[in-house]
């Protein structure tokens, strides 16, 4: 069963969902996200976990494994989920938190991905699916697909889409195993 850390607009949460992918739970650092509509209006328990609820974000990150844990979940996908976990985290899941990545690992870590890609001029760059370890997008990779750079003006929607299909299909493959 899977559970998705989301931050945002939900569109890789959603791309899961399309798949038929066992999604059980969704849990958020940020109240209000659309990613959390998506999530009820599939009729996925989720919950928010703000770190201003908290004392740090170990207490928050272990206060959300418990809950995920309640809900049978053994496989985590960050999925827009904008904040570093903590080894607390990671260690109650450990090679088991998934997370997608909008370059070419190990070229541009960081939330500044596509920016970074074009000011540095490359001509290609991609999405990468990764597990996750306390580094900043430093886990061993597992899956890789590359995107031209031009044209400019759409590589943002091209990359999406590409993580949109890329993402289930790695996610679908760990659910096997």
């Amino acid at each position: 069963m899977i559970g998705v850390l989301v931050s945002g607009a939900g569109t890789n949460l959603q791309a899961l969902i399309d798949a038929g992918l066992p999604v059980h739970a969704v849990a958020s650092n940020t109240p209000g996200v659309s990613a959390l509509e998506r999530a009820h209006a599939a009729s996925i328990p989720a919950a928010v976990f703000d770190l201003a609820d908290h004392p740090d974000r170990e207490a928050r990150d272990l206060a959300m494994a418990a809950w995920l844990e309640e809900r049978g979940v053994s496989l985590i996908v960050l999925a827009g989920y904008m904040h570093l976990l903590t080894p607390a985290f990671l260690e109650r899941f450990p090679g088991r938190v998934v997370n997608v990545h909008p370059s070419l690992l190990p070229s541009f870590p960081g939330t500044r991905a596509i920016e970074e890609a074009m000011a540095a001029q490359v001509e290609t760059t991609g999405v990468t699916v990764h597990l996750v370890d306390e580094g900043i997008d430093t886990g061993p990779v597992l899956c890789q697909e590359v995107v031209p750079v031009e044209p400019r003006e759409t590589l943002v929607e091209r990359i999406h889409a590409v993580e949109h299909r890329l993402l289930p299909e790695v996610v679908r493959e760990l659910c096997a195993r």
